[in-house]
């Protein structure tokens, strides 16, 4: 452990060095965390007067000779606390809730296989978590509820293979995940705390259904193909002639009358009335779209390309791409839009030794104004509410 932290913490002090060159500064200050997964740290990020800086790093995780493997960062309503994910556990991952003020870990929850994406519902009081399960057979996972002031899981709730893009709509009421195994989007009522319905995704048998989907202990038809492309966490292609969608994220609108979710395989985002039930439209997009987050306003979609090298900023109202960035890596993760909607926070994997990267995006001139390198695999990342800064 103390080895590792020593690699971690000299690794750190040459990527702050590389910061990208100066660029025009925002008028206030910003705050991100984000989750290197290679190296076991969260590293605290400002956006500001002077540029993009590595204000610090925290090491996380508890064991001695493997990577815990920070995956997810949920930040709380009221800015207070945040919550990491640490998906590699022996076998089960957990979840650790952080003191904004002070860093100090305020406890700890252990959950199901590979704890991933997660967002806290608007009230504050309750964390919902993917359980990704990378682990062994291909079997039906699930979502977990935590409270957050206790860190008492108080539901396991059985979905389908693969869940993914843990979001919640703004009212609080349903919570949506998108399972890269089954091609289905999963809704569960926040009151009932169970599955309500599910959406197939998979192109030209797109259909609403009610309840969950049915378990499946294994895998039928496309099985190599499945696995082939969800061992790659969406950075393959899909074997040739692969006919699936690979939901890999499931984005509420900002009123929550739309669900966006983002077809890895097939490169294109779905849009479904989540009134009716139906799909809307679909939505062009780039090669391997991965993680989608919106504008508080609704006016704008970003879409983070994992096998594009890309993030693409689309007006919801047109479907129209505005823009398409490339980014200074490869393997682009994950999206957080600050609350007065003026910039994105976009984190990027890299490859091998590579160290990892995030990168600003004005989405009011539509390009990128801050690169910063980080520890490797940089991937879970979320931003401080702007009335706790």
């Amino acid at each position: 452990m103390i080895l590792r932290v020593a690699v971690a913490l000299c690794a750190i002090a040459t990527l702050t060095a590389r910061a990208a060159p100066h660029r025009p500064t925002p008028p206030r200050e910003y705050q991100a965390y984000v989750a290197s997964e290679a190296a076991d740290v969260i590293s605290v990020i400002r956006f500001g007067p002077p540029g993009l800086t590595l204000t610090r790093t925290l090491p996380t995780g508890l064991m001695p000779a493997d990577i815990d493997g920070p995956h997810g960062v949920a930040m709380s309503p009221d800015g207070r606390t945040y919550f990491v994910s640490l998906a590699h556990g022996q076998p089960a991952g957990a979840v650790w809730k952080y003191a904004v003020a002070t860093d100090a870990v305020l406890g700890q929850v252990t959950l199901g296989m590979f704890p991933a994406t997660m967002q806290v519902t608007p009230d504050g009081e309750f964390l919902y978590v993917v359980n990704f399960n990378l682990h062994g057979d291909r079997v039906p996972s699930s979502v977990s509820v935590v409270a957050v002031d206790r860190l008492l899981e108080v539901a396991r709730i059985p979905t389908c293979l693969m869940p993914h893009g843990s979001r919640i709509n703004p009212q609080g009421t349903r919570h949506y995940s998108a399972c890269m195994m089954d091609d289905t989007l999963v809704e569960i009522d926040t009151s009932t705390l169970k599955v309500s319905r599910h959406f197939t995704l998979t192109p030209g048998a797109e259909t609403g259904h009610q309840g969950p989907p049915a378990s499946a202990a294994s895998l039928q038809g496309d099985e190599v193909a499945h696995t082939r492309h969800a061992a790659g966490h969406g950075s393959d292609p899909p074997a040739p002639g692969t006919n699936m969608c690979s939901p890999t994220w499931a984005q509420p609108s900002a009123d929550g009358r739309h669900i966006f979710v983002a077809c890895n395989a097939s490169s294109d985002i779905v849009e479904i009335d989540s009134e009716k039930w139906t799909v809307l439209r679909h939505i062009p997009a780039a090669p391997g779209v991965y993680n989608l987050a919106v504008t508080r306003d609704g006016r704008l979609l970003v879409a983070s390309n994992r096998r594009g090298q890309s993030v693409s900023i689309i007006e919801i109202a047109s479907g129209k791409e505005l823009v398409r960035l490339p980014t200074t890596r490869s393997v682009v993760h994950g999206i957080a839009v600050t609350g007065d909607d003026r910039y994105a926070f976009v984190t990027v994997e890299g490859v091998g030794s590579e160290p990892g990267t995030v990168e600003v995006i004005d989405l009011v001139a539509l390009k990128t104004v801050g690169t910063l390198d980080v520890p490797p695999q940089a991937g879970g990342v979320d931003v401080l509410p702007l009335e706790r800064h």
